[in-house]
């Protein structure tokens, strides 16, 4: 997972050293050949260069894509980490193309693109194989699906189902500690949700009811967590019985933790093309192999995330379809996050969200 960013503003000085940085190593990175192509010739001297999350995720990617890319055409990808959208941003405006794909958040994607900081993909060149709407953007491919679910300890809750974050709202019915995530962008519709609204009609948020929501609930609050593998810590040690979690920091615990993914908040990250990349032709071979099914179920072996194919819940393990964000079982159940509404209020949630933290204890 990865925390949203919504601003393009960056300090003069930080993106003036990472231009530095890019221009001393752009000597590196391998430019397309001088020579002439034969349509839909891919040029097998070119070296893509990707950054990437790292970590599991980039793993994930290796696995999953990279391999089987390399394998099929002899072009060698080079994964660098971690991603940010000020990398993004310093690279372009310096010129300097040293990435032919970096990973976004659905957030920063929509930034990007308001930017002008990303090339609108040729979906034609591309030939994706049968994806999910979201997953063939114009401006990008869809990369990961991830989810933030509510996870609980049986103890604590005497063996009875959470079934929605209502029940998570209900401290009488289930006594004991919460945790939830020192994040606007999943804290707000989960108040939304507990409070009533339906998923399908969660945005536009309801900013004012959110907090009000959130009111409710902050005193039975122990924890509002900042890392993604912090909830299932907290849940593992008892230090609190109920929790919002990111899905696949939970889903492969060893200590009975609980989940649901009803009303689970959907999102999926995206690979984009910097503005005025080079090696197009073998990129566009690249992203095509990120539509492949039998790709993203390899993928999913190294983490239990998963790609926007339409045909990916057939090649998963059919005794744990429970595991992943969007397999067939899962996907109807969650409301999916909407990005784009973020990327034009965020600014102006995130300030009241922080006043909201300075008045926790009142």
């Amino acid at each position: 997972m990865r925390k949203l960013v919504f601003t393009l503003r960056y300090p003069l000085i930080i993106v003036s050293i990472f231009m530095l940085l890019i221009a001393a190593g752009c000597s590196d990175s391998t430019e397309s050949s001088s020579e002439p192509k034969k349509d839909g010739e891919l040029d097998k001297s070119v070296t893509l260069r990707v950054l990437e999350a790292g970590g599991p995720s980039g793993d994930y990617m290796e696995k999953g894509f990279v391999e089987p890319f390399t394998e099929k055409t002899e072009i060698k990808v080079v994964r660098e980490s971690p991603t940010s959208l000020g990398k993004l941003q310093a690279m372009v405006e310096s010129g300097q193309h040293t990435y032919d794909l970096v990973e976004v958040s659905s957030g920063n994607l929509y930034q990007a693109i308001s930017g002008d900081l990303i090339e609108k993909l040729d979906w034609e060149q591309i030939k994706p194989d049968p994806t999910n709407e979201e997953g063939q953007h114009e401006y990008g491919i869809g990369y990961q699906y991830y989810s933030t679910i509510m996870a609980w300890n049986p103890d604590a809750a005497g063996g009875k189902e959470l079934t929605s974050w209502a029940d998570f709202w209900d401290v009488e019915k289930f006594p004991g500690k919460r945790s939830l995530p020192d994040y606007a962008v999943f804290a707000l519709p989960i108040a939304l949700l507990a409070d009533g609204v339906p998923k399908d009609q969660l945005y536009p948020l309801d900013i004012d009811r959110a907090f009000k929501s959130l009111e409710k609930i902050k005193k039975h609050v122990s924890v509002w967590w900042q890392s993604g593998s912090q909830p299932s810590q907290l849940l593992k040690d008892k230090e609190v019985d109920y929790s919002a979690a990111w899905s696949g920091r939970i889903v492969e615990n060893e200590d009975n933790i609980k989940y649901s993914f009803n009303e689970g908040l959907l999102d999926l990250s995206y690979l984009v093309v910097p503005k005025g990349a080079k090696n197009i032709s073998e990129t566009n071979a690249f992203i095509h192999e990120m539509t492949v099914a039998e790709n993203q179920a390899k993928a999913s072996e190294v983490l239990p995330y998963t790609g926007p194919s339409k045909e990916l819940t057939a090649l998963l393990p059919q005794d744990r379809l429970e595991a992943f964000p969007s397999s067939d079982i899962n996907y109807e159940k969650q409301t999916f996050t909407d990005s784009e509404w973020w990327a034009e209020h965020g600014t102006e949630v995130e300030e009241k969200w922080e006043l909201f933290k300075l008045n926790l204890n009142n």
